[in-house]
């Protein structure tokens, strides 16, 4: 049923999205190209932040300052119960979802997905979000130049999954 349902909901949404504007009497493919072209004009504003991000994220991980940053901060996160293979992960984790899917990875098959490491970064990469990203993407399409409690909230928000994290997989 569920199949069946989410085959059918493409086709629904495209036929209700032009029924109606053939009855508000809108110009439908008119409004269709302006929203293309609008889309065009965000995905080129965005485009440095977007290989700037990239490249940081790759020349951090090549270049070993990552496993230097994880070394310093085991000691503080054995504090907080954060086992150290998933200290890379959540600081990647702020930046890139795919170095961090590459990091999961990595931790699957050292430790395996059903282990606890593997539970833990699995739950880890559910429950917390790309701050960073978010933040510089979703704001500089939009220039928004004060972010105000944005990234306060998203950090805490951060550390919460985190935290769920390494508690939902000890069970």
């Amino acid at each position: 049923m569920i199949q069946w349902i989410s085959r059918m909901l493409v086709p629904l949404i495209i036929s209700y999205i032009v029924g109606f504007g053939l009855l508000s009497k809108r110009p439908i493919f008119d409004d269709f190209l302006a929203g293309a072209k609008d889309g065009i004009r965000t995905a080129a504003d965005i485009l440095p932040t977007l290989v700037g991000l990239m490249t940081a994220v790759g020349v951090l991980r090549t270049s070993g300052f990552l496993d230097a940053v994880s070394g310093w901060l085991t000691t503080p996160a054995q504090w907080l119960h954060l086992p150290a293979p998933l200290i890379p992960l959540t600081l990647v984790r702020l930046i890139s979802n795919s170095a961090a899917t590459g990091l999961v990875l990595d931790i699957f098959t050292n430790y395996g997905p059903d282990s606890f490491l593997g539970m833990a970064a699995s739950i880890m990469m559910s429950s917390t979000e790309t701050v960073f990203y978010c933040i510089s993407i979703y704001f500089g399409s939009v220039h928004v130049t004060k972010s105000r409690y944005t990234l306060p909230g998203a950090m805490i928000a951060t550390t919460v999954g985190i935290a769920a994290s390494i508690f939902l997989a000890q069970k």
